[in-house]
């Protein structure tokens, strides 16, 4: 890297990803990130589902099942659209959400699942296409969430990351901050069989992340943002959370405390250990297996009451526990 290659960067001006989930507005990051994208196309997947009314262990059956189908998809189309033709109208439409819900049944499909065809002509169920292999991703342990909101309705949703602890292990002369390492999103052999890779590297291309920054609206007006770290995890991090507190009418704090577990398309499911004790059984009985991990995810969240006032939310326990607060809190 040399000096003409920072001056030639150039940040992109953007629209954010756009769904309706509930009656709300679901707003994301557009790609090269693939968080707004999948969170989008998952939470579609599961607008036809009766998540809050059905039995828990089925409502997260089917969140496992949605989530594998879109990290699918997010696999096989999202990359950096400079480089890449992604169909992100398609990917986040109805008409293609509904086809690929039509692939859930009673128990765990066989992971990985293929990836659907985002071609504007949807039949009740997808034909099958050819089997998905799912890249790996870093857990994203230097990464960072952060989330605002001000008195004045302006909220910021804000994850930035480094990528791996310490990122490249390079401090900027006299400057005192240390170069991520974040090529390291790259798929550096092809995941996509004979189709292709949208997310291989070239030169200037930006690769695909799974940052998940999420702002909901209702009526025009932010009522809910939150995000988090955690690499792809991120994804099923913020959809889990949405879920919780959407669907299955947890209180904020609740719904970002409450056990966690990430279907990215892979064989077995990671699953925090409390998540595992609560529900392991129920679902494996649905074919579901499991790989512990110790935790996933960090959230940050704010939510708008009926009333007005705010309520700031962060991690309990996980990473150690968050910091959240508001400037008049309530007695």
């Amino acid at each position: 890297m040399v000096r003409r290659d920072l001056a030639r960067y150039r940040t992109l001006d953007q629209a954010p990803t756009h769904i309706g989930y509930r009656g709300l507005d679901v707003y994301g990051m557009a790609p090269s990130s693939s968080g707004g994208s999948t969170v989008g196309e998952a939470l579609n997947i599961l607008e036809g589902s009766d998540m809050g009314g059905s039995e828990r262990s089925e409502a997260l059956h089917r969140y496992f099942e949605a989530t594998a189908l879109a990290f699918a998809d997010r696999n096989r189309y999202v990359g950096d659209p400079d480089f890449v033709d992604v169909p992100l109208d398609e990917l986040l439409s109805q008409g293609f959400a509904d086809e690929r819900a039509c692939l859930i049944g009673a128990t765990a499909a066989a992971k990985p699942v293929p990836p659907g065809s985002p071609d504007g002509a949807y039949a009740p169920c997808a034909a099958a296409a050819a089997a998905n292999v799912a890249g790996g991703d870093a857990k994203g342990l230097s990464t960072t969430h952060l989330t605002t909101w001000d008195r004045w309705g302006n909220v910021v949703t804000y994850t930035l990351t480094i990528e791996q602890i310490g990122g490249s292990g390079i401090v900027v002369p006299n400057r005192g901050f240390l170069l991520n390492n974040e090529l390291t999103d790259f798929n550096f052999a092809p995941t996509q069989g004979t189709a292709d890779d949208p997310n291989l590297p070239a030169p200037g291309k930006r690769p695909r992340s799974s940052m998940s920054p999420t702002i909901v609206l209702e009526g025009g007006e932010p009522v809910l943002a939150l995000g988090s770290p955690g690499g792809s995890m991120i994804i099923t991090t913020v959809t889990q959370t949405l879920l919780n507190r959407l669907d299955f009418g947890m209180p904020l704090l609740d719904a970002v405390a409450a056990p966690r577990a990430s279907q990215r398309n892979t064989v077995a499911v990671s699953a925090e250990p409390a998540f595992i004790t609560e529900w392991g059984a129920a679902l494996g009985a649905r074919g579901h297996t499991f790989a512990s991990v110790a935790e996933i995810g960090a959230v940050t969240a704010i939510e708008r009451r009926d009333d007005g006032r705010l309520v700031a939310v962060a991690e309990p326990v996980r990473r150690g526990g968050g910091d959240a607060g508001v400037v008049l809190p309530a007695p």
